[in-house]
């Protein structure tokens, strides 16, 4: 798309494109006018050439009539909007029409006798009318966008009704009857904001968001038993502040949404995010190694300024009485050496340019390598010490004591031992608050900044209502409710211990140089296709409580999937078959986690069941592999081979049978779902097993008698099938108007294959 009409690849036309389905329901349209007007000055007026221009021409005015009819459709619908998107309307049919008179070339000789302009003629008409139209496509396609929009602020302003109705409530039974209204409520905006979720172009957004409903998503079960609590025992003060911490997190997540959706901040200016040594030393190394090019880019003092910034900011890590006396001496001792190297690049920088030297000169591109490697080599400690950090706290609180203790003082009504144990419950939180500010200094991108100061932000405030959990139940230890109440502040604990574990794991793989974004494979039912298997079965969505109850199960499928990751990184032949189906079976089994949090492409428990399908026949595929395999190796090593291949078809089987049983009802529903994650566990666990120690005796067959490449192997190698990926373009609803924005733009969508 070079030289569109709207200059370069931004065919925004001054209007900022917020989201990935429009600015792709744009590249068609902007690809035909860019080959209307990019046609060659002396192109051979074949007849061929003709019919081609005409039928482009034609097709463009065909496609945007149909287009401005949606767009008008959707203004009379909104009466708000009714005025610009029909003047947009108006603008685009015009120019639509002016395209098909510009391309009208049946006659071309007679044109030019009787001076009419056509687009060979009048490259400067086409150019304006294409101008003219994508404008006013962009601005229909933006104006639609609007009513995403305010389809999202007024499910919002429900819940808030609602919820303010739910903090009111006096009675069991008028609670009962309200809850149910705002879980409906919940679903539908759950459902809205997790397609603007995956819509949105801006990574840090898409991360706020996923921050932002990860906080709906966990307070609405915390919401349900502390106010079940609260009404329990109205004169206990604990349940009183555990549910009113309870709204305000609500409130604040609800606000957050609004504000990304809309891009505004209730308090004004956007609040930037603080910047992290990692940026910092980015930015710095950035500047330093522009020295290359010129002297006089950035001045001494500025580059000086920015180092003494950055070491102020290690002082998280030294000043830290968590931080192990040889780290913070090996920090300190790398920013001094730091500090010296960047003194002298600014001595030999200044002496280069009393040289009147244009370029860094040899002494001073020394400088420049010993200056950025130094800096390389304080970020590397500060990255092993926060991840090390977090890594020992992870397993320190693996076994989850203070909360059992917790649990048990309570049940006992022992208001001294639960005092004590929220004491190192305190100091758990204060350490897991600090290490989650130190990973988002070494995070490597702002989205898992982001994630980092919500974890931050979650133990912080999680915390403190296990405690007033602890304390009411310790005050009324006969109390059913009350014990519930605190066993799901627990479990929220638990799991965001859990996603702490998943965010490591991603900071790692942006620092080794993988980013941490998985491949999802889905291999979904297309039209015509599978329409036999799936026809009994109705798709269906999650409704808030189902996904808080498969969110646990779902976590511990994520962790399983790291670990084959891990796993299938030892192998040296990464081109391996059975490491390329293991990555494949991973990464599918990640996006059925997704699933669990509301998030990723699968987005019903029709999408779930047909991945799950897959996934098993992917497991039988590797079975079929590990047969082969067993045939080259020795009795002991095959035995335990065999063995663990029929666990493994065993899960596969299960997995199969469970995604294929039709089902009916919601609960039955519900049990297929947890099910079928279930049984994906299974399969997974047996892999990670396995991994290992087929990587072992793959290497060992290899050096002894090189039977992983005999020609039986090559033979079982070409016989497997692979998975072909299939994505889902524009899969989601956005539910606006008419039609979603997809089915708007399906009248152009034939462009695409002009």
């Amino acid at each position: 798309m070079a030289s569109s009409p709207c200059g370069g690849g931004n065919f925004d036309c001054g209007l900022q494109i917020q989201t990935r389905s429009v600015e792709q329901t744009l590249i068609p349209l902007v690809s035909q006018i860019t080959t209307l007007i990019n046609h060659k000055d002396k192109l051979k007026k074949t007849e061929k050439t003709l019919r081609a221009v005409q039928r482009v021409g034609q097709a463009v005015s065909v496609a945007v009539g149909r287009f401005v009819a949606v767009g008008e459709a959707i203004a009379a619908e909104n009466e708000d909007l009714r005025d610009e998107m029909g003047l947009a309307c108006f603008e685009a049919r015009r120019a639509g029409t002016a395209i098909a008179q510009l391309t009208d070339v049946s006659g071309l000789e007679q044109c030019e006798g009787d001076g009419r302009s056509t687009v060979f003629s009048d490259r400067t008409g086409m150019v304006k009318a294409a101008r003219m139209l994508l404008s006013s496509v962009t601005k229909v396609l933006v104006l639609a966008d609007c009513i995403v929009i305010k389809q999202i602020i007024s499910s919002r302003n429900k819940v808030l009704v609602t919820l303010e109705q739910l903090e009111r409530v006096s009675t069991f039974q008028e609670f009962v009857q309200i809850f149910s209204q705002f879980g409906n409520e919940m679903v539908e905006f759950a459902h809205l904001t997790g397609d603007r979720q995956n819509d949105l172009k801006d990574e840090k957004k898409r991360a706020r968001m996923a921050a932002a409903r990860a906080v709906l998503e966990k307070c609405t079960m915390m919401l349900l038993t502390a106010s079940k609590t609260c009404l329990r025992h109205p004169d206990c003060e604990s349940a009183r502040i555990n549910k009113e911490a309870v709204f305000q997190r609500m409130r604040l997540a609800l606000e957050q949404v609004i504000e990304i959706v809309t891009d505004t901040r209730s308090g004004g200016e956007a609040k930037a995010l603080p910047v992290s040594i990692y940026a910092g030393i980015k930015d710095f190394k950035v500047k330093v190694e522009c020295l290359r090019d010129s002297l006089y880019c950035v001045s001494c003092e500025a580059v000086a300024a920015q180092l003494e910034a950055l070491v102020e900011k290690t002082e998280d890590f030294t000043d830290s009485a968590y931080t192990r006396h040889e780290q913070r001496e090996t920090i300190i001792q790398l920013c001094q050496i730091t500090r010296q190297e960047t003194k002298q690049l600014i001595n030999t920088w200044r002496h280069a340019q009393s040289l009147k030297a244009k370029e860094a000169t040899d002494e001073m591109e020394l400088s420049i390598l010993k200056t950025c490697q130094s800096v390389s080599d304080l970020r590397r400690e500060l990255h092993r010490v926060a991840v090390g950090r977090a890594t020992e706290l992870l397993k320190l609180h693996s076994d989850h004591l203070v909360l059992q203790a917790l649990k048990a003082s309570g049940g006992d009504g022992n208001l001294e031992a639960v005092a004590d144990y929220a004491g190192t419950l305190t100091e758990h939180k204060e350490q897991l608050v600090e290490t989650c500010r130190l990973l988002c200094h070494v995070s490597g991108t702002e989205p898992l900044e982001i994630t980092c100061i919500h974890a931050e932000e979650t133990f912080r405030v999680i915390g403190p209502q296990i405690i007033s959990a602890a304390q009411t139940l310790a005050l009324h230890p006969t109390s059913k409710i009350a014990k519930e109440n605190l066993d799901v502040f627990c479990e929220a604990w638990e799991s965001q211990l859990c996603d702490m574990a998943i965010l490591l794991k991603e900071i790692n793989d942006v620092f080794e140089g993988r980013r941490g974004d998985k491949k999802t494979y889905l291999s979904l039912p297309r039209p015509g296709k599978h329409s036999v298997s799936l026809k009994t079965v109705k798709a269906a969505k999650l409704d808030a409580e189902e996904q808080t109850s498969i969110a646990k199960l779902g976590l511990e499928l994520c962790l399983l999937t790291s670990d084959v990751d891990s796993e299938v990184e030892r192998w040296d032949e990464q081109d391996h078959q059975m490491v390329r189906l293991c990555q494949i079976t991973s990464s599918m089994a990640y996006s059925m986690y997704l699933f669990t949090r509301g998030e990723g492409l699968l987005k019903t428990t029709l999408d779930l069941f047909h991945q799950a399908e897959v996934l098993s026949d992917q497991g039988l595929q590797l079975c079929h592999i590990l047969h082969s395999l067993s045939t080259q190796l020795l009795d002991e090593d095959r035995i335990l081979v065999l063995s663990e291949t029929e666990k493994l078809s065993d899960a596969c089987q299960q997995l199969q049978v469970c995604a294929k049983t039709p089902v009916q009802g919601k609960s039955a529903i519900f049990q297929k779902v947890d099910s079928s994650i279930q049984n994906a566990k299974d399969i997974l666990t047996v892999v990670v097993y396995l991994l290992p120690i087929c990587n072992k005796l793959i290497r060992k067959c290899k050096s002894e008698c090189s039977c992983v490449a005999s020609p039986q192997h090559r033979r079982e190698k070409r016989l497997n099938t692979t998975v072909s990926e299939e994505t889902l373009n524009g899969k989601g609803s956005n539910g606006f108007g008419v039609k979603s924005l997809e089915q708007h733009m399906a009248s152009l969508s034939f462009l695409e294959s002009k």
